[in-house]
């Protein structure tokens, strides 16, 4: 999204705020019809990638919970779409703020959004840009929201959705992505959303957790062991994101280029790599091969190359998958030193791997790899000797996990003073599962109502670090159903 820098907007159709008139001339020709078909194309894989969400996290999570993680990721499409086109885009990439913070209310409901070049690239309208940046607002939520698992009320969290997408997500986006934002201002790299979309959802997750406490029957020491309780919804997933994160970055480059092209094979890379560093780590204590490993490690590679996508070299994919799978993976352990119960490890994979992947950016983003597109100019990382740009990472990434985390803890302390949104679900209800007490269908028909426990892990049977991760080669007892 950062194809914005230091290019000037097409003088001939932005001298009106909608871009000119449709009824007396051609608004097309103004644009290539290939960065259309694929900035639209782009959109549609992004999209795909949020009830691959839901499937990553149901298959994580429990049986009995399972269908209320992909109805909760179904509802971020809808709900922060309502919000995206009424006030959404318009504080995040309104044309006439000039806030350092927050945009302005100019294009609410969508008004001037038309025609005219966008805030994010002039190779593409706004209407375009509007259309793609409404599915990275959708999908930030749901990657969030997962931390509901087995004991958050479905209600709360979708208003929680709806406040933490203005409140939140949309400062972030503007600070990050419009012209006129602090970061942006500032020098900060973020090609696809490491701050906006995965620090900000690891740190939402993460307070969302502390808010919420830890699910009945949690120990310090060990957790609630319990296993995936589907692995291929798991694989399912994993799959869905990662043909989406095609979208997510090479999209990003707003443009059909050479940018794009080599965002989607650095995208790649990173991935594969990640999937066998998680998988090798995780040999070292069961000797045996994790599915659930491999998937893990991928998304915790894809994480880390996103803001550095449109800016690194092929080589240097290789270097983001590694620390992003390794980074990741002990990061798993930190919610057994503070303490908080990140049921599906949201905060290791996002928000670690968020800020792995911001701080290896300022070391290996090239100018010349930024400049494939034709006009974008970088001074670069520290390859290209510019040493101050770790310092902007750093601070970009401090205030992204530093402003969601705050601002998510008190938007969840007041809502659960309010009748009507108490956050967390009856210790009945908790018993018998969010599919029943808060949906009332089944992701499997009645099985739960023969099964409770049987999927949990015997502490005892626990050994090594393996005990520290969700998704660190389980092992537990044969399904019983």
């Amino acid at each position: 999204m950062s194809a914005s820098l230091y290019v000037t907007p097409y003088p001939e159709n932005d001298t009106i705020p909608t871009g000119g008139d449709s009824l007396t001339q051609d608004l097309n020709v103004y644009y290539e019809s290939g960065d259309f078909a694929w900035i639209l194309t782009s959109s549609a894989l992004v999209l795909l990638m949020i009830p691959g969400v839901g499937f990553f996290y149901s298959g994580l999570a429990r049986r009995k919970s399972a269908l209320s993680l992909i109805w909760l990721s179904m509802m971020s499409v809808a709900l922060v779409m309502f919000q995206w086109f009424f006030w959404g885009y318009s504080l995040a990439f309104s044309h006439t703020s000039t806030n350092p913070f927050i945009g302005d209310l100019s294009n609410f409901g969508l008004k001037d959004t038309l025609a005219a070049p966008s805030v994010g690239s002039t190779k593409i309208p706004d209407l375009l840009f509007c259309l793609f940046q409404g599915m990275f607002a959708a999908i930030t939520p749901a990657l969030a929201i997962g931390a509901a698992v087995d004991r958050a009320r479905m209600l709360p969290c979708i208003v929680f959705m709806l406040i933490w997408s203005t409140i939140v997500y949309d400062p972030i986006a503007y600070w990050t992505w419009n012209s006129t934002g602090w970061s942006f201002i500032m020098g900060g790299l973020d090609f696809a959303g490491g701050t906006p979309v995965h620090i900000s959802s690891g740190a939402a997750a993460l307070a969302y957790s502390l808010m919420l406490g830890k699910r009945t029957g949690y120990s310090k020491a060990a957790g609630l062991p319990y296993r995936p309780h589907n692995v291929t919804h798991v694989i399912l997933g994993t799959v869905f994101l990662w043909v989406g994160w095609f979208g997510f970055n090479g999209g990003s480059a707003l443009a059909a280029n050479l940018r794009a092209v080599m965002a989607c094979i650095v995208t790649h890379i990173a991935a594969s790599v990640g999937g066998i560093t998680w998988c090798l780590l995780d040999y070292r204590l069961e000797k045996k091969w994790s599915a659930v490993g491999f998937c893990s490690g991928a998304i915790a590679g894809l994480v880390a190359i996103t803001p550095g996508s449109g800016y690194v070299a092929p080589w240097a994919a290789v270097v983001f998958g590694v620390v992003g799978g390794i980074g990741c993976n002990f990061a798993t352990k930190l919610k057994f030193l503070t303490g908080i119960d990140d049921a599906l490890d949201i905060f290791a994979v996002h928000g670690i791997g968020g800020m792995i992947g911001n701080t290896l950016t300022a070391f290996f983003a090239a100018d010349y790899i930024a400049h494939l597109d034709g006009f974008t100019e970088i001074p670069g990382g520290w390859v290209n000797h510019n040493w101050v740009q770790l310092g902007y990472q750093i601070a970009d990434s401090v205030a992204g996990f530093s402003y969601s985390f705050v601002m998510t803890c008190i938007i969840l302390f007041i809502m659960n003073f309010i009748p009507g949104l108490s956050l967390r679900v009856s210790p009945e209800e908790e018993d018998i599962g969010l599919d029943d007490g808060q949906i009332g269908e089944f992701a499997y028909d009645y099985v739960e109502l023969q099964r409770h426990t049987s999927d949990i892990a015997p502490v005892e049977s626990l050994s090594g670090d393996n005990q520290n991760s969700l998704k660190g080669g389980e092992k537990s007892p044969g399904e019983v159903v």
